[in-house]
C-alpha cells in the first residue's frame, strides 16, 4: 500500500504554474560590504517589462538580468556589455524596435540598448548621457544653491508616451521632489552608433513632494509611526492608461514593512498631476513578505496588468531585500489598484485575459505556521522552531553545511500538501559574487507516519542557485510529516529562515470574523479597528478602500496577534470602508459585515 496516494513515486513534478512571493530567482550576492565581512543575497528596485515575446527582469546590483516567457520560470542572462559599477535602480524602455537601459547616476553615464537581450547582447546607445539641467555635480552637492537641482538622474524611470516623445523621471531623497522632463533620444541618428550626443528638450519640472501631515501611508518608520524622521521619496514609473498618465512613486523607506506605492494622475506626461485619493495603491506591511515598494508597472502578453516591488529581510545589512509579483490593474472610472491579498501565498499564472474581479489566488492555504519543527542539528539561538514563524529575520542553522542535514515540519495531522516554498537564510556565508559552486540542491520527501517516506520533489541535480526555491507538486500530497533533506547551497552555512508549506485541511471553511468596531482617530490618518477572534483561525485579513467592492488594501496579521489593529494608512479628508476576513488551513471566510471610517470622524 502507497504511503502516499496522491504522489508518485518518483516525485516527478510538472512544469508549476504557480508563484508566490518571494520571486524564485537566483539573487545575486552583494559584493558593496565583502571588506567588512558582511554576506547576503539580495534583489531590489525591479523593472519588468515584455519586449517581444519574453518577459524581462532588471534590479539592482545584478551584473545581469533575468529572461522568462511565462513569468513563472526565469533564467538569468549575462551580458556580454554592462557599467563596471553594475546598474542600481535601473530604467528600461521598450522603443523603435530596441530595448533601452540606464542605470541610476549622480553624474552622466552610458545609456544600453539590445535588440537580442535573450542572449545578452548589448551595445551603448551612447557612452555619455547629457547632464541633468541645473544640476550640481556629485562633488558639488554639499554647497548645492537654492534654484539648483541635486545629482542625477538617481532612480530613474523612462516612458515613451503614444506620439513617440520619451520623458525621464528620477530622484530619490527625502529633501528633493521627484523631477521630469522631455529626452531626445536622438532615434533617427542610430548611424552615430555609441556617439550620439541626446539632449534635454525641456528643463526638469518639479513634480510631486510628500505630504506625511494629510497622507498617513507617507510616514517614516515601522507601520508609519515615526513622525519625526522626514520620509523618502523615490522609485518613479509611468504608464498611461486611456489618455491619463500614471506617475507611480516609493515612499516611505525601503527598511520599512510599509514600503509602499503611491499614485499620482495627470492629463499629460509632465502633469500636472493630481494626488489619488485612493493611495497607497500598493501596500503590504503584514505577513512573511512586507514591503511592495519601488517597482515597475507592465502589461503581459494578455493584456493583464502586473506590479513589481520590493520586500525588506534586513537580518545582515539594512538594504538585504527581495523581489515580489502582484496582480494589478484600473476600474473602468481610471482607479488604479495592486492587489497584496494573500501576496506570499501561491497565486496561479493566468494564460487568458482575466475578467474583472477574478482572482490569482490559488486557495491553498499556509499549513505550518507554528508547526513543531525538528532537525538533525542545530547551532545554538538558532533552533529549528523559527522556520515555522513567519519571520524571515529568524533562521535555523544548521552544526554542519553538510549533505544529509535534515529538517522536519509535523503538520499536526495529514493535509493535502501542494507547494513548498523553502527560503534560505544568509548566515555567515562568506560570498560576495558569483561562483560555480553558488547552487541549491536538496529533496523533500513526505510521511503519514513518520517512518515511511516518499520522495516529494528531488532538486539534488539543481544548476542554479535559489534562495527562495518554490516547489509545486505535480499533483495533492496527502502527508503529515514534510521533511528537507540536504545537498548543497553554496554557503558557508546552512540556514533556513522559514519552510513554508501549503495546501488545504479537510473540514469547512472558518466562520466570518465580528467586525466590532471601526473609528478614525483624532488624528484622521489613523483608524482603530477590532474584531472577534474565530476559533482556530491561523489569521486575518484587515481589508479597506474606497467602497465595499474596491478593499484593495491588506494588512494580514496571524491570530497570536490582537484582533485590534491601529492603521495608520490613512489620507485625510478621504471616506473609507473597511473589514475582516478569516483565513486557517481550509480556506478564507466570507468577509464580515462593512463598516464606515468617515473622514471626519
Amino acid at each position: 500500500m502507497a504511503l502516499l496516494a496522491a504522489t508518485t513515486a518518483t516525485g516527478a513534478m510538472a512544469a508549476p504554474q504557480t508563484w508566490t512571493n518571494p520571486l524564485d530567482i537566483d539573487y545575486r550576492y552583494n559584493f558593496e560590504q565583502m571588506n567588512e565581512g558582511i554576506s547576503y543575497r539580495t534583489g531590489a528596485d525591479p523593472a519588468m517589462v515584455r519586449y517581444g515575446d519574453a518577459y524581462y527582469l532588471f534590479m539592482t546590483m545584478a551584473d545581469g538580468y533575468w529572461h522568462s516567457s511565462d513569468l513563472v520560470h526565469w533564467d538569468f542572462v549575462k551580458p556580454d556589455h554592462w557599467p563596471f559599477d553594475s546598474e542600481v535602480a535601473p530604467a528600461t524602455l521598450v522603443a523603435d524596435g530596441k530595448l533601452f537601459l540606464m542605470q541610476s547616476a549622480t553624474d552622466p553615464r552610458p545609456l544600453m540598448v539590445s535588440t537580442d537581450p535573450a542572449h545578452g547582447r548589448w551595445q551603448f546607445w551612447t557612452r555619455l548621457l547629457p547632464p541633468v539641467p541645473g544640476a550640481v555635480s556629485s562633488a558639488g552637492e554639499w554647497a548645492i544653491k537654492p534654484g539648483e537641482l541635486p545629482p542625477g538622474p538617481w532612480d530613474p524611470a523612462l516612458f515613451q508616451d503614444d506620439d513617440g516623445k520619451v520623458y525621464l523621471y528620477w530622484d530619490s531623497s527625502n529633501v528633493y521632489p521627484l523631477y521630469g522632463a522631455q529626452l531626445d533620444m536622438k532615434f533617427a541618428e542610430a548611424s552615430e552608433g555609441e556617439g550620439k550626443r541626446l539632449a534635454f528638450l525641456t528643463r526638469p519640472q518639479d513634480l510631486l513632494s510628500l505630504h506625511p501631515a494629510e497622507h498617513g501611508w507617507e510616514r517614516f518608520g515601522q507601520d508609519h509611526t515615526d513622525n519625526v524622521t522626514k520620509p523618502f521619496l523615490e522609485g518613479a514609473w509611468m504608464n498611461r492608461h486611456g489618455n491619463r498618465y500614471y506617475l507611480q512613486y516609493a515612499a516611505p523607506g525601503t527598511e520599512y514593512n510599509v514600503y509602499g506605492t503611491g499614485v499620482v494622475v495627470g492629463d499629460a506626461p509632465l502633469g500636472p498631476f493630481h494626488y489619488a485619493p485612493y493611495n497607497p495603491i500598493g501596500e503590504k506591511p503584514g505577513g512573511f513578505v512586507t514591503g511592495v515598494g519601488h517597482g515597475s508597472t507592465f502589461e503581459d502578453a494578455h493584456g493583464n496588468v502586473w506590479n513589481t516591488g520590493t520586500s525588506w529581510i534586513g537580518a545582515n545589512w539594512t538594504f538585504e531585500r527581495r523581489i515580489g509579483l502582484y496582480p494589478s490593474g484600473f476600474h473602468t472610472d481610471g482607479q488604479m489598484w495592486i492587489d497584496t491579498r494573500f501576496g506570499d501565498f501561491p497565486h496561479r499564472m493566468p494564460d487568458h485575459a482575466l475578467k474583472e474581479g477574478e482572482d490569482t489566488f490559488t486557495g491553498w492555504m499556509l499549513l505550518s505556521y507554528h508547526k513543531k519543527a525538528t532537525a538533525s542539528s542545530s547551532l545554538p539561538d538558532h533552533p529549528a522552531s523559527t522556520t515555522t514563524d513567519e519571520n524571515p529575520r529568524t533562521f535555523w542553522v544548521a552544526a554542519s553545511n553538510t549533505a544529509g542535514q535534515t529538517l522536519t515540519v509535523d503538520l499536526g495531522g495529514e493535509r493535502a500538501v501542494r507547494a513548498v516554498q523553502v527560503n534560505f537564510a544568509d548566515y555567515r556565508s562568506g560570498r560576495y559574487g558569483d561562483a560555480p559552486d553558488i547552487v541549491t540542491q536538496f529533496v523533500l520527501e513526505g510521511s503519514r507516519d513518520g517512518t515511511h517516506w516518499s520522495t516529494l520533489a528531488d532538486l539534488s541535480h539543481e544548476t542554479r542557485d535559489r534562495a527562495n526555491a518554490y516547489v509545486e507538486l505535480d499533483q495533492a500530497a496527502r502527508v503529515r510529516y514534510l521533511r528537507y533533506v540536504h545537498k548543497h547551497v553554496g554557503a558557508r552555512t546552512l540556514a533556513i529562515s522559514d519552510l513554508r508549506v501549503f495546501g488545504n485541511a479537510d473540514g469547512a471553511l472558518p466562520a466570518a470574523p465580528t467586525l466590532v468596531s471601526a473609528k478614525r482617530m483624532s488624528d484622521t490618518r489613523d483608524a482603530e479597528i477590532v474584531w472577534t477572534p474565530v476559533p482556530g483561525a491561523v489569521g486575518y485579513n484587515v481589508r479597506w478602500g474606497l467602497a465595499a467592492d474596491r478593499l484593495h488594501s491588506t494588512y494580514q496579521r496571524f491570530a497570536d496577534q490582537p484582533t485590534r489593529l491601529l492603521l495608520h494608512s490613512l489620507n485625510k479628508g478621504v471616506d473609507y470602508v473597511v473589514a475582516v476576513e478569516a483565513f486557517d488551513e481550509h480556506g478564507v471566510s466570507v468577509l464580515s459585515a462593512v463598516k464606515s471610517l468617515p473622514a471626519g470622524e
